[in-house]
Formats: C-alpha cells, sequence, structure tokens
C-alpha cells in the first residue's frame, strides 16, 4: 500500500501538539499550545470542537469519562468538563520555577498521567548547575511525585507496550532516553540514552509507541517522523508536507493511520514558519503499522 498524507480539515494551530486518539470515542484530540486551545476532530462527520484554556496548555490525557479529559496547564493538571468548559484542579505543584509550564505528558499502562516541565527559556544552559524542570507522576490519588530532574524541555513521553519502559526527551540535549518504569510502583531507574536524534539532524519532540514496540518521534528540522525498533535503530524517516511536525499519535478504527500536528509560530519568537501548511494536522496512511490504545487516567 502506498503511503499517503492528507491534511485534516481543522483550522491552523499556532502550536499544535499533544496528539491523542480515543479509541472509546473515535475521535482525535489535540492542542494549540499558543493558542491556549484543545481541540477535538470527529473524522465520522468532520466535526472540530475547540475548548479555550486560560492559559498555555501542554497536553491532554483520556480519563474513564468521555465528557472529562486530563488538561495540564500552565501551573497544573486540571479536569476538564467537555460539557460545559468548567476546570477542577487536580494537582499544582508548589515548586514550578516561575516561567516554567506543564508541556508533554502521557498516561503509563496502569493509569498514571506522567508529564515534565518546559522552562521559561530551555535553551539556557547554566554551566555546574541543575536545570529546574522536572518529570512528575500524577498518581491515581491525585498526588504528584517527581521521577526526575535537570530537565529544560519535557518532551516524547510515551511508554513500551508492555509499560516496563518510559520514553523521554530534554528536547534541547538532542537524545531520546528511556528508564525502566516499575509498572507496580511507577519508580524509574537506570536512565540511559535511547537515541541520539543529532545523527539524523534534528531535536526530538512529541513521540508515541506502536504495538511492535517501535517508537515514532516527531523531528522539527528534517520535517520528519522517524520510527526506531526496541533496540533504538532507525528503521525509516517518513517526510511530512510541512516543516516543524510536533507530535504524531496514531489513530483510526485499526490505529493504523499517523496523526501529526505542527507548528506555525511557537510564541517566543524562536521559531516560526511561513510554509502554508505549518500548524495543521496531517493524516499518514499506508505505513503498515498499528498504535495501541490509549490508557485513560485512573483517577
Amino acid at each position: 500500500m502506498e503511503i499517503t498524507t492528507d491534511r485534516v480539515d481543522a483550522s491552523r494551530d499556532l502550536l499544535g501538539e499533544g496528539a491523542l486518539w480515543s479509541s472509546a470515542s473515535q475521535v482525535l484530540y489535540w492542542v494549540d499550545a499558543m493558542g491556549q486551545q484543545v481541540r477535538r476532530l470527529d473524522p465520522a462527520n468532520g466535526v472540530v470542537t475547540n475548548w479555550t484554556m486560560p492559559s498555555h496548555v501542554g497536553s491532554v490525557a483520556l480519563t474513564s469519562s468521555p465528557d472529562r479529559l486530563l488538561v495540564a496547564l500552565r501551573n497544573g493538571i486540571y479536569l476538564l468538563n467537555l460539557q460545559d468548559g468548567a476546570l477542577e484542579t487536580v494537582a499544582c505543584p508548589a515548586d514550578l520555577p516561575a516561567g516554567a509550564r506543564f508541556n508533554d505528558g502521557k498516561v503509563d499502562r496502569e493509569g498514571r498521567f506522567v508529564v515534565g516541565t518546559i522552562l521559561a527559556d530551555p535553551w539556557l544552559r547554566i554551566e555546574g548547575r541543575k536545570a529546574a524542570g522536572k518529570l512528575y507522576r500524577l498518581n491515581a490519588d491525585r498526588s504528584l511525585e517527581v521521577l526526575d530532574d535537570d530537565i529544560r524541555l519535557s518532551n516524547a513521553t510515551c511508554f513500551s507496550p508492555d509499560g516496563r519502559q518510559l520514553y523521554s526527551a530534554d528536547t534541547p540535549d538532542s537524545e531520546v532516553r528511556v528508564y525502566d518504569y516499575d509498572r507496580t510502583s511507577g519508580k524509574v531507574s537506570n536512565r540511559r540514552r535511547f537515541v541520539d536524534t543529532r545523527t539524523v539532524g534534528s531535536m526530538p519532540d512529541g513521540a508515541t509507541v506502536d504495538a511492535d514496540g517501535c517508537l515514532w518521534v516527531a523531528l522539527p528540522q528534517i520535517a520528519a517522523v522517524a520510527q526506531y525498533d526496541p533496540e533504538g535503530r532507525l528503521l525509516r524517516t517518513v517526510p511530512t508536507p510541512c516543516p516543524l511536525p510536533t507530535c504524531p499519535t496514531f489513530g483510526g478504527a485499526a490505529l493504523d493511520e499517523l496523526y501529526v500536528t505542527s507548528l506555525h509560530d511557537s510564541g517566543n519568537g524562536r521559531l516560526i514558519s511561513t510554509h502554508p501548511e505549518s500548524g495543521y494536522v496531517f493524516r499518514i496512511r499506508g505505513l503498515k503499522a498499528r498504535g495501541l490504545p490509549e490508557v485513560a487516567y485512573a483517577g
């Protein structure tokens, strides 16, 4: 089957991120981080619904209710009522650095939400000093625990099919890390490099895992999504029709369509694309790969 790409019929995002497919509802969720919107596409009828947030929004996660989403906003994690747009506070850490905000996140196989932060200036590294960003785990009881620190721009959060490995990136370091992940306790250990994306000429952005355990990661600087096998070997790069792809997720009834968000304007003047396709969501078919259903937050 030939690989084909089409653009989703939705308005342009400033910074599309957080692509997430609901197998239960057969809809695609994503966020416009700079536009402060949570967005939903129903491919069956083409209807796009938007919810405006009070701040930047980093990512979303499913819950057991089709009428609620877990939403990572600037200062904390909230439940969004999709019926009336109301927000309920779930957890807001007291140690969030000034100017930092929550960014990429995914739910583990046990229903806990793992989410990291982005600093006000993630490209700044002070020699001999740890970066102030962190990787958190939101438990089912709504308690928030720190999994790792010294992070500037957390991305690429996802889990192996058996849930025993956690992938994550600190984007400015140009590598995707992997941790051993204890499914019972949610603790991480043995952090190590999984792939060095400098070898393909890009920093990593969002990522997802397919049913065979391969990692699919957006590579903005080369306008592609890369597929790596479970040992970290590059299998292929799939070009995207826009510069600056940001986050992939598998969707469709058979979970064999790859949806990819993209960036038009990062909002800080650092990344702006004038390409006419930038900022849109795309669907790639014919990849001969299937995703896994996303797990709902257990809280």
